[in-house]
Formats: structure tokens, sequence, C-alpha cells
């Protein structure tokens, strides 16, 4: 009996297939720790590379998907991407395309990528992954909340124009192998057959211009709010307490937030990645139309108007205070002269007679 307990224990571990599973009619002929032994030892772990740490080895039975968590931060005014490149050479993506000048994509694996040659396949969700764009949004895939601060603290080393409180917004990625669509939507996050590199990239430039384009909208709510504040002191006073200078500050601040959202953000700019395959041109749709960014530019564009009518309008009493000053420095004028003229033709008057 001892001999047949050495042999199986020796076919077992000089077996290359490490995940095989004994048969029932092996088992019993062990004594029960060594049966508990084996059992647990032949359990089938998976590979680390399809290992993802938001859901464990495995996803529910009632849900064969994989959770990705998506976090979009808009931090900062501007980031320098040089810089991060610079401080991260080893955890770059590659660009797609010569036209990405204004973004940075990082990924964080728990394993050596060049170790394991180039014609290595990563699965995206195995991975963490930032898209950092120049404008001042990151966007954190597959990264827990306690580990947020660590990865933002790449980005506000090389980051200008910190705010002093940042916008966030929460998305997530379902990846799911059986799904017969390349991509499904639901409340909150998105279904998609798989997910790689460009997903990451195009998922990302929508969640980052989206997060962006609420801070800006706040930004013009604070300047719709000061001038309707105006608006209420003229209505009961009649007049109103502002210089030039104060005007034209709001006036530069409206334009800079307008041409910050068109030039910087790329609001409207194409995206090579949605142009290059109808799959990815189906999602960036998708999510434009989930985050109605078009709509919500609407409103911007609007509220910007409002400020607008209201800039104009007080330039137009700020000029005519300032006609009405000359005009009253010309009379005045005009009246000295005249005083002056009628006391030298009295004085002359006098010294005739």
């Amino acid at each position: 009996m001892g001999g047949r307990w050495m042999k199986t224990l020796s076919s077992l571990f000089n077996n290359n297939n490490h995940r095989r599973i004994l048969t029932p009619s092996i088992k019993p002929h062990f004594p029960f720790f060594i049966n508990r032994f084996l059992t647990v030892a032949a359990i089938p772990y998976p590979d680390p590379i399809d290992f993802d740490h938001t859901r464990g080895f495995g996803a529910p039975d009632d849900d064969p998907s994989v959770k990705i968590p998506i976090k979009a931060f808009f931090l900062s005014t501007s980031i320098n991407l040089k810089g991060i490149q610079a401080d991260n050479p080893r955890n770059i993506v590659p660009p797609s395309s010569r036209s990405a000048l204004n973004y940075v994509a990082l990924r964080f694996c728990n394993f050596n990528l060049d170790a394991n040659g180039h014609g290595f396949h990563v699965k995206a969700s195995s991975c963490r992954y930032m898209v950092v764009y120049q404008y001042g949004s990151a966007v954190l895939f597959n990264i827990d909340d306690h580990e947020v601060d660590l990865y933002l603290q790449l980005v506000k080393r090389h980051a200008s124009g910190l705010l002093s409180e940042m916008v966030k917004d929460d998305y997530a990625i379902r990846e799911k192998p059986q799904l017969v669509e390349d991509m499904q939507g639901g409340p909150d996050y998105i279904v998609l057959k798989s997910l790689d590199t460009d997903g990451i990239r195009l998922i990302g430039s929508v969640l980052g211009q989206s997060i962006a384009l609420d801070y800006f909208v706040s930004q013009v709510d604070g300047l719709v709010e000061e001038f309707a504040g105006i608006n209420r002191g003229m209505e009961k006073t009649g007049t109103f307490t502002m210089d030039k200078k104060k005007l034209l500050q709001l006036v530069g601040k409206a334009n800079s937030n307008l041409a910050d959202v068109i030039l910087k953000v790329g609001l409207f700019e194409r995206s090579e990645i949605a142009w290059r395959d109808a799959k990815y041109a189906q999602i960036y749709e998708y999510l434009r139309e989930e985050y109605e960014v078009a709509q919500r530019f609407g409103n911007l564009d609007y509220k910007l108007k409002f400020v607008e009518h209201n800039i104009h309008f007080l330039q137009e009493v700020l000029q005519n205070r300032k006609s009405d000053f000359l005009e009253w420095c010309i009379i005045g004028l005009l009246t000295i002269e005249n005083v002056i003229s009628i006391y030298e033709i009295l004085k002359d008057s006098n010294a005739v007679s």
C-alpha cells in the first residue's frame, strides 16, 4: 500500500500539468489528510494574465462578465505630457496614430512585459491603465479607490493650475466574451466583447472631455450668476458699480472658457480610432450620446451668449458714462471760457469809461 502512495505522489508532482485533478477512483485509497492536501494542491488557478484584481479569481455564476471600473478626474488646467513620459518610460503605451498629441496612455501590470517577448498578448482587464490629457483630465481604468491617489500623484507632479477641488466621475466596463454584438449599453456602464488599448483610448477620450466640460460649465455658471447679481442690483438702484477693468476681466474669462472647450479639449475633433473601425465608431457615438456631450455644449454656448449680451450692455453703459463725462467736461470748459470772455469785456468797458 505504501508503494502505491509513493508511486501516485511521484506521478502527481512530476506531471507537467499542475492543473490535473485527481479522479475519484484514486482518492479513496489515501488517508483523509492526504486526500485533503492533494485536492487543494490540484485546484486550477488561472494564469496571472487572466487575473482581474477587481473581481478576484473569477466572476459570480450569475454574471459571467468581468467588471472594469473607470474613474475620470479633471484636476488642473494644463499637464506636461513630456514630463510624464520621461518619468514613466516603461509604462508608456505606444500611440495608435501620429495625431495623438494631446494625451499619453500608461499601462501598469503585475508582471514583466519585456520578459514575455513581443508576441505576448496582454488582456486589458489584467492591467491598470491611466490616460492623461494635456488639458487637465486623467482617466483611470481598473484601479481601486485606495490606489487612486498614488496614480494621481504621478500626474500632479507635472500639472500646472491645480484645482482646489477636483471634478470626478465614475463609469464602468463589463467585458463579456459571450456577447453577440460588439457592444451593449447599460446604466452607468458599457458591455464589450473584449477591451483593448484602442478601446481604452477611445472611452478615455469621451470621459476626459465630459469631465472637463463639467468644469467649464461650472465656470460659466459662475459668470452667469455674477451677471445675474449685477442685473438684480440695477433693478433696485437703477445703476451699477463696476469699473472697466473688472468688466474686461469677465470678458477674458468668458472668451478663454469657450476657447479651451473648443481648442484645448477638442470637443468636436474627429476621433482617429472611431474613424478607422466601425466597431469603435459605434462605441464613440454611444458614449457621446450617453454623456450628452453635444447637448451640454449647446447649453454652455447658450449661457455664454447670455454673458456676451450682458457684457455688451454693460460696455455700452460704461461708454455712455464716459461720453456723459466728456460732455460735462466740454460744457464746463465752455462755461469757463464764456465767464472769462465776459470778465474781459466788462474789464475793457470799465477801462474806457
